[in-house]
């Protein structure tokens, strides 16, 4: 039985980039310390999106262009890409598909017995992407580990830690 840490979108677009905060650089030494002290396998996903990032839904509703293909702000946060030993999931949503196929996949050959999101935006993409694991893989344990996450606000992070846990996501 194998354990999955996800990783999500500890970019330098939302730790101190273009949607940067505090909260998210404030998170970067635990996220490092929970990756180098996960037993399992680690997967990071990278929000991607392209040049013409304005002209999406997304880039209507939110008109801050972030983690464009090929910039540094798109890029991994140094110290954690240095841990990383898979290629990382590019994800043009908030909720990412492909893992939610590469996760049932890797189940079909070796049981999950849980998976672990931290990352960024608590209330954005890792809720997304914790509930879309869910949809995938509905008896495997989903865990949050609030600690390794931040959200746009310290208000919504916490609106979505409990919005998970009604959904019966595991917050520690």
């Amino acid at each position: 039985m194998q354990n999955i840490l996800l990783v999500i979108d500890m970019q330098n677009d939302f730790i101190d980039g273009a949607l940067g905060t505090k909260e998210a650089v404030a998170i970067v030494p635990a996220v490092k310390a929970k990756i180098e002290n996960f037993d399992g396998t680690v997967l990071f996903t990278r929000d991607t999106h392209e040049t013409c990032y304005m002209e999406t839904q997304e880039g209507r509703n939110l008109p801050v262009p972030h983690c464009i293909r090929g910039t540094d702000g798109w890029q991994i946060r140094p110290e954690l890409d240095a841990l990383r030993k898979t290629e990382a999931i590019d994800k043009p949503t908030f909720g990412s598909k492909e893992l939610g196929t590469i996760l049932t996949e890797m189940n079909a050959k070796d049981e999950i017995g849980s998976i672990t999101l931290i990352g960024l935006c608590t209330d954005i993409c890792v809720i997304s992407n914790a509930m879309l694991v869910k949809a995938f893989l509905p008896e495997v344990p989903i865990i949050v580990d609030s600690a390794s996450c931040a959200g746009v606000t310290p208000e919504s992070h916490e609106n979505a830690l409990k919005a998970m846990q009604v959904c019966q996501i595991k917050v520690v």
